[in-house]
């Protein structure tokens, strides 16, 4: 009895994490070629490419099998420090992510933290407009590498 009390304690009080703090976009295209125009839309906009990481890749490395994903990072210095001044815990979000799956349908799917949830969850104030840049920018970058 103990231990289904304990399990059931655990289970109530670990935190859930939905996905309504992503937005997700369905892509016509392949893994590498949205996360290829995603990364070539992110330069061409003057924004800082910090990484690329194949999660496919690293798997075969090790034996094991992953559906095509990829993770972009990728973000703007100046408008991030503005972030950061506003709330500093912003930082452990910061760069920017697109991460770039195939799902089990087969469907490329591009999914990036919505901007209103990483302003809650840091509670960022005084930010606003730069809040709104970012929402536009990320809806923009999504929707064009993945048309």
């Amino acid at each position: 009895m103990k231990p289904i009390i304990l399990l059931l304690i655990i289970l109530f009080t670990m935190p859930t994490y939905a996905h309504d703090h992503l937005t997700t976009v369905t892509s016509a295209h392949s893994v590498k070629d949205t996360a290829d125009k995603f990364a070539n839309l992110v330069e061409a906009k003057g924004l800082t490419l910090f990484a690329r990481i194949d999660h496919a890749a690293n798997a075969k490395g090790v034996d094991l099998e992953l559906a095509p994903t990829e993770l972009v990072l990728f973000g703007n210095p100046n408008v991030g420090t503005k972030l950061m001044q506003c709330a500093p815990t912003v930082a452990i979000d910061l760069p920017q992510k697109a991460l770039i799956w195939e799902d089990a349908d087969g469907n490329v799917k591009l999914a990036y933290n919505t901007p209103a949830y990483v302003k809650e969850a840091h509670s960022i104030e005084g930010c606003d407009p730069i809040i709104e840049k970012i929402t536009g920018l990320l809806s923009g970058l999504a929707a064009a590498a993945t048309e």
